[in-house]
C-alpha cells in the first residue's frame, strides 16, 4: 500500500502541528487535494528560510496533490508581524512585481507546472486589491474577535512595542486568501512554517464558520541550528537561493560546515535521499561524519543551482581543503600591491572595519596560502600576485585574491 504523504512528512521530521488529522489523512488517501502555500515577495530572491516550504510542496506534489503557490503581492503591502518587533518596510508596486517574477523562477526548480496535478501560481494582489473595505469588514471582519486575535503568538510580541490596526489586518487577509482559493480552486489545505500557525488557523476557522467542513492545515518545523537559531544566516547576511546574491560555492560551503548534530535534520528536510540512507549517514562518527556533510552540501546545491554548479562548488571546496582541483569558483576579491592586509580582509568580506580586521589578525585567524599573518602592515608582493593567492579566515572561510 502506498505510504500516506503525512507519514512521509512525519518520518522526515517536517510536521509540527496539524488540524483534524484523521479526516485529513483520509482525504489525502482518497483524492488529489489542492493545497496552498504562500510566499511574501519581500526581496528579489527566496532564501534558506523558504527552503523547507518548497521541499514540503514538492513531497506533496510527488504524492499526487496539486500545489497552489500564492505569492503575496497584496499582503506584502502590510507585512506579517509574526516574530517581528517592528513594522515591515513598505515596498512600491514596481518592487513587489519585480520580486514576484524573480521568486517564480526559483520555485520552478522544486515543483512542476505540467500534468494533472501541475502547480499554479496566483498573486493575492489580484483579489485583495479589488476588495471593498466596508463589504470585507462586514463579511470577514465580523467573524473574528479581537480577544482571540490578541491571544495569537504572532501578536503577543508586539503588544508592548505597539501593534497597528494595519498589521492586525494581516490575519484577516491571509484567512480570506484561503477562503478565496477554497471557493475558486477547491483548495482544502493550507501549509506553512510553524511561525504561521495562528494565521493559518484563522483561515481554517473562517471557512468552517461559513459552513464548510473541508478546510485543513498543518505546519512544519523551522530549520534551526543546534542552538535553536534559524539556519541560513552567514557573515554576509541571509543565505540566498539566487547565485548572484550567494555564490554556489558559498552556498555549498555553508552546508559543508554544519555541526555534526545538524546532519540528520538537513539530510531529512533538504534532500530527497531515502530515510534509510539518511539514518546511516547521520550515524557516522568522528571524521566519517564529514562524508555525510559533503553529500548534504552537494545534494542541496544541486537542487538549488543544478548539477553543473554543484560539481564546480564541490571541486572548489576540495581544492581549498588541499585535495587538488580548480579554485576558479570560490569567492574572489580584487586587490592591488598598495592594499594592506587590513584592506584585503575588508575587500574579502571577512570584516567590516579595520578594527575588526586587526582583531582577526591578533587572534591568529588570518592566513595567506597557509601562512599565518601577524603583521597589520603586511602587503602582498608583485610576485605573489602573479600566482594564486588564497586568503583564509579561520578554517571555513576562503577568498581568492585577484590582481587589480
Amino acid at each position: 500500500m502506498k505510504e500516506n504523504v503525512l507519514d512521509t512528512l512525519r518520518n522526515r521530521g517536517y510536521i509540527e502541528q496539524i488540524t483534524f488529522e484523521e479526516d485529513l489523512r483520509k482525504l489525502l488517501e482518497n483524492e488529489s487535494v489542492p493545497f496552498y502555500i504562500g510566499f511574501d515577495p519581500t526581496a528579489d530572491s527566496l532564501h534558506v528560510g523558504h527552503f523547507v516550504s518548497m521541499m514540503v510542496a514538492s513531497h506533496m506534489q510527488k504524492a499526487g496533490h496539486k500545489p497552489i503557490i500564492l505569492v503575496g503581492g497584496g499582503t506584502v503591502n502590510i507585512g506579517d508581524p509574526s516574530g517581528k518587533t517592528d513594522m515591515r518596510k513598505m515596498l512600491s508596486k514596481e518592487e513587489i512585481n519585480h520580486n514576484v517574477e524573480c521568486c517564480k523562477k526559483q520555485l520552478e526548480k522544486f515543483i512542476t507546472f505540467e500534468g494533472e496535478n501541475g502547480a499554479i501560481i496566483v498573486n493575492n494582489a489580484d483579489w485583495l486589491s479589488e476588495l471593498n473595505f466596508i463589504d470585507f469588514m462586514r463579511k470577514i471582519g465580523s467573524l473574528f474577535t479581537i480577544n482571540k486575535m490578541l491571544s495569537a503568538e504572532c501578536y503577543k510580541a508586539r503588544k508592548d512595542t505597539g501593534l497597528t490596526f494595519f498589521e492586525m489586518g494581516y490575519m484577516l487577509m491571509q484567512s480570506y486568501d484561503f477562503l478565496y482559493l477554497h471557493d475558486k480552486f477547491n483548495c482544502k489545505l493550507e501549509i506553512g512554517g510553524n511561525d504561521q500557525w495562528s494565521n493559518i488557523l484563522g483561515g481554517v476557522d473562517l471557512i468552517r464558520k461559513i459552513g464548510h467542513d473541508d478546510s485543513f492545515a498543518f505546519t512544519f518545523k523551522l530549520l534551526t541550528t543546534k542552538e535553536g537559531k534559524k539556519m541560513g544566516k552567514t557573515e554576509k547576511g541571509a543565505l540566498w537561493l539566487d547565485k548572484e546574491k550567494t555564490s554556489p560555492y558559498e552556498f555549498y560551503q555553508y552546508w559543508r560546515n554544519i555541526a555534526d548534530e545538524e546532519v540528520k535534520t538537513v539530510l531529512s528536510m533538504l534532500t530527497f535521499i531515502p530515510m534509510e540512507e539518511v539514518n546511516r549517514l547521520s550515524s557516522l562518527e568522528g571524521e566519517k561524519i564529514n562524508e555525510a556533510k559533503k553529500i548534504a552540501a552537494y545534494e542541496i546545491t544541486k537542487l538549488v543551482h543544478g548539477e553543473e554548479e554543484a560539481k564546480k562548488a564541490e571541486e572548489a571546496s576540495n581544492s581549498v581543503f588541499g585535495k587538488g582541483g580548480n579554485t576558479d569558483n570560490i569567492p574572489k576579491a580584487v586587490v592591488s600591491e598598495d592594499d594592506s592586509i587590513l584592506d584585503i580582509i575588508i575587500k574579502a568580506g571577512f570584516a567590516s572595519s579595520k578594527g575588526q580586521a586587526k582583531t582577526l589578525i591578533a587572534q591568529g585567524g588570518i592566513t595567506i596560502n597557509d601562512e599565518k599573518i601577524s603583521d597589520n602592515n603586511y602587503k602582498l608582493t608583485k610576485e605573489q600576485l602573479q600566482n594564486e593567492v588564497i586568503l583564509r579566515k579561520g578554517k571555513k572561510s576562503f577568498c581568492k585574491l585577484v590582481k587589480e
